[in-house]
Parts: C-alpha cells; sequence; structure tokens
C-alpha cells in the first residue's frame, strides 16, 4: 500500500478519491488528508445508536476482517480498534443511513471517527459484558477507566483520555480500511439470529405446554411420523415436544377419549416450528460465512503485490438472509396466537373462558390474547423483504445496494415481536396447567411451571398483564426456560 501510495499508477481509495471522484488524483502530500476527510465526511448518520453490544460485535468482526491481512492497514490501527473494545469505549453510531454497498459506510464511519479522537462515544460501564469476566490484576486499571464514562454522549477525545487510549493517525488507505465492509449489518444479524434461536427453542416449550393444557396427543410426535419425512429441523422440534410431555398426568388422563385428531396449531407444530428452525441454519451459516469473511475494496494480495477492485463490500447476503429471518419467525408466532387462543376460548379448551374462574366479574387473560394477536399481525408487515428494494447512489456509481443494514434491523425488531408472542402463550398455558389441578403435568414442563411461577404469580384476581409478558419474555431472552428443562430442548 505504501509503494502505490508513493507511486504515479492509480489505486482506489489510496491515491485517488472515493464513489464517484474514483478518477479524481490525489497528491502525496494530501493522502493523509484523504483519509481524514472520509471519515468526516461519511459519518451521516441518524436516528437512535446502536446499543452497546452491537457496537461491541461491530469492533469484534470489524478487526477479525482486519487481522486476515486484505485491508491493507497498519498493526498498530487494528490494536486500536481492538482497544475499544478491551477498554469499554462504545462509539455513539447511529442505526439509519446505510444502505449495505461499499459496506456500511456511514455507521462505521461514526465508529472510526472515534479512534482519532472525534466522534462521540456511548455512556455505558457495559456491566453485562463484565459479569464473569475474569479481570487479571494488571487489566484492573484499564477497566476501571472504562468505567467513568457516566455522561450520556461524550466526545471521541475525552472518551479516550478518560479510558488512557490516544487518537491514531491514518496512514494510506486506512481510513477507507476502517469503513469499508458489512459489519454492522452482520453485528445486527448475528445477534438477532441468536436471540431467533432461542425463540425457536422456547416456541417448542410453549407449544408441549399448551398442548399438554389443551389435552392434545402426543402422538403426533412420535419419531416414526417425522423420520418419514426428515427435515431436520422438523426432528428435532417433534423430539423437544415428545420429551417434554412424556410423563405427563394430564396427557394419560385422557388417553382413551375418543377424539380421533387436534387441531393443525397442536398437531403440526413440529413441522411449523421445524421449518423455521432449517431456515435459522441456513442464515447461521450465512452469517458464519460472513463474520470471517474480507469485504474490503479494493482488496490488497500482499504475496502478489496487487491491488484489486472488486465487490465483496455488497451486503445482499446479508440482506437476503435478514429478510428470511424477518420472514421465518412468523409462523412461530402465528401458530402460538392460535394456541394462544384456543386457551383461552372456553368452546375450544374446556378450560374457564379466559383462564379466570370469576368470567364475568373478571376478564383473566382476555386481552392478553387480543395483545398476541395484535403482534401477530404486526409482523406480516415486518416480513416484506427489505432486499427487494435497491436506491442508486453515488452519481449512479452504485447503482444498485442491498439495504442490508434496513434489512437487519427489521429483523431484530421481528424476532423480539416474536419473542411477546411466545411469551404470552406462555403466560396463558401456565394459567391453564393451574386450572386441570390437581391433574399434573410432566416433570419437565412442571419445571418450567415452577419457573414461570417463580417470577409470575397465577392469576386469581385480575392484574395487568403486561409486567407478566415482559417478564416471561425475559426467561425467554435469557435462556433460563429453556435451562429449566434439564437439557431436553435442544
Amino acid at each position: 500500500v505504501d509503494r502505490r501510495a508513493r507511486g504515479a499508477e492509480p489505486a482506489y481509495g489510496i491515491n485517488t478519491g472515493f464513489g464517484s471522484f474514483a478518477e479524481v488524483a490525489i497528491a502525496p502530500d494530501a493522502l493523509e488528508a484523504l483519509q481524514l476527510n472520509l471519515l468526516r465526511s461519511h459519518a451521516a448518520g441518524l436516528g437512535d445508536p446502536l446499543p452497546p453490544r452491537t457496537v461491541r460485535a461491530t469492533i469484534a468482526l470489524r478487526a477479525n476482517v482486519l487481522a486476515k491481512g486484505f485491508s491493507g492497514i497498519a498493526l498498530d490501527t487494528v490494536e486500536a480498534l481492538i482497544a475499544l473494545l478491551n477498554r469499554g469505549v462504545h462509539p455513539s453510531v447511529p442505526s439509519r443511513g446505510s444502505v449495505g454497498a461499499s459496506g456500511d459506510l456511514a455507521p462505521l464511519a461514526h465508529l472510526a471517527l472515534v479512534l482519532i479522537g472525534e466522534g462521540e462515544v456511548l455512556d455505558d460501564d457495559d456491566d453485562d459484558q463484565r459479569k464473569g469476566r475474569k479481570e487479571r490484576k494488571e487489566d484492573q486499571n484499564a477497566l476501571r477507566a472504562s468505567r467513568v464514562l457516566r455522561s450520556s454522549v461524550i466526545s471521541g477525545s475525552e472518551a479516550l483520555r478518560r479510558a488512557g487510549l490516544k487518537p491514531i493517525t491514518l496512514g494510506p488507505k486506512e481510513g477507507l480500511a476502517l469503513i469499508n465492509g458489512t459489519q454492522p449489518s452482520t453485528a445486527v444479524l448475528a445477534l438477532a439470529l441468536a436471540a431467533a434461536e432461542r425463540v425457536a427453542r422456547a416456541a417448542d416449550i410453549a407449544a408441549a405446554l399448551s398442548i399438554d393444557a389443551l389435552r392434545g396427543s402426543i402422538h403426533p410426535f412420535e419419531a416414526r411420523i417425522h423420520d418419514a419425512r426428515p427435515f431436520r429441523g422438523q426432528r428435532t422440534s417433534a423430539a423437544n415436544i415428545e420429551a417434554l410431555m412424556r410423563g405427563s398426568g394430564i396427557n394419560l388422563s385422557h388417553e382413551r377419549c375418543g377424539k380421533v385428531q387436534d387441531a393443525y396449531s397442536l398437531r403440526c407444530a413440529a413441522q411449523v416450528h421445524g421449518a423455521v428452525r432449517d431456515a435459522l441454519r441456513f442464515i447461521r451459516e450465512t452469517v458464519d460465512i460472513e463474520a470471517n469473511s474480507a469485504t474490503d475494496n479494493p482488496m490488497v494480495f500482499a504475496d502478489t503485490g496487487d491491488i484489486v477492485s472488486g465487490g465483496n463490500f455488497h451486503g445482499a447476503p446479508i440482506a437476503i438472509a435478514a429478510d428470511l429471518l424477518a420472514a421465518a419467525v412468523v409462523p412461530l408466532a402465528t401458530i402460538s396466537e392460535r394456541r394462544t387462543d384456543r386457551l383461552v376460548d372456553p368452546a375450544l379448551s374446556g378450560l374457564p373462558a379466559f383462564l379466570t374462574r370469576d368470567g364475568g366479574l373478571k376478564s383473566g387473560l382476555m386481552l392478553a390474547h387480543v395483545t398476541a394477536a395484535a403482534v401477530a399481525s404486526e409482523l406480516k408487515s415486518l416480513a416484506h423483504p427489505s432486499g427487494v428494494d435497491t436506491i442508486p447512489t453515488s452519481a449512479n456509481r452504485e447503482d444498485h445496494v442491498s439495504m442490508s443494514m434496513t434489512a437487519a434491523l427489521k429483523a431484530e425488531c421481528a424476532v423480539s415481536r416474536a419473542r411477546e408472542v411466545i411469551a404470552i402463550e406462555i403466560l396463558c398455558a401456565c394459567q391453564a396447567i393451574d386450572l386441570l389441578a390437581p391433574l399434573m403435568t410432566s416433570p419437565a414442563l412442571a419445571a418450567v411451571h415452577g419457573l414461570v411461577r417463580s417470577r409470575v404469580p397465577a392469576l386469581d384476581d385480575d392484574r395487568a398483564p403486561a409486567p407478566d409478558i415482559v417478564a416471561i419474555a425475559q426467561l425467554i431472552e435469557t435462556s433460563a426456560l429453556e435451562d429449566a428443562c434439564d437439557a431436553l430442548v435442544k
């Protein structure tokens, strides 16, 4: 890179301008200003800042890309980026402003400004990130320095000073290397995917609770049925539901009830949940590849000395995967809402209406189901793909863009909404289990029920269900719900 910067031959972003200015030659004495101007001019983002965990994931992903050696960046610069992570310095990165082509330029520019002592930094001690961290004695002063960032937003220069770090000086191509990639989109999607995988496991638990409470059959989850249609996700969900229901006294009580078969929302739970699991597995493969790929332009091949322009920065793989994620969680929510509806409808459940013993005087969980219906409907709108849109930018030099950041942020929202619908089903199913006493559910589901009851008391008198829904959603998000099942849920 240094040789090309000193030479007369044009090399994009090293001794030329950017985007539609690619044919503008830059004088050798202006190369540092070129990189500084790039970061400053591209920090054009708007909207709420990304949360600290997303910023941390972005930094880690970008450092991983730079370490691969295709970016033409100095080791000291990579180490300065990693130091932000280790010292808990979290740049304020606006969530809007990327079209997912040439990478996520605006978000990464806001992040990179902090390295040169500019931009803004979030006030966040990030205690959750540090819980359980084994602090070696020599690291304690650095960690203590990062914890003194107390104002809501402080300047990048002040944040570096408090953390004991110094601004860097950019060499040729280094500004471009810091912002030319899909890491913010990938970070948002990766975290949303991890959350979706937890929601998928919770959906199997919710289904098992509801099927048992509705006195549905365990037989549709026999392995031989699913071995005949061996989708991996379907077989996993069926095995989960069957294992969770095994040993239920409720199930044994209606073994010869004469009912021929259950409604689809019960009987087809494994098929629907399994299809979602298979989609999530594809998305994970995409994220794994992207997280470990070089996404720069131009690419620097040190072994041959070649610097070659390409298009690895294009966010299409992330956009398509994110759009799939937003669509995939919808069936989890819609089938869950249908089971919740059955739980609160006495004609379908055989239980007291809206799961309260004093219907009329009390409304029970009537509005909990209404909320599930409202959120499930919202999810259908969130399933509209962002990646089908493209708006040319940079004077038509960037004439096809991916909208990967928009897709990833939408997917993140969709996963959160799906988690809420599943939480409502669990709330209602646990109440139904209570109403079936003295019949007992299975040992595994009793453990789940007990965990829920440790946070959410049984509904004897009407109260606001919103805090209960939030509490159960938190059990899903933290994996506590699946942990209560003693490793039965895969």
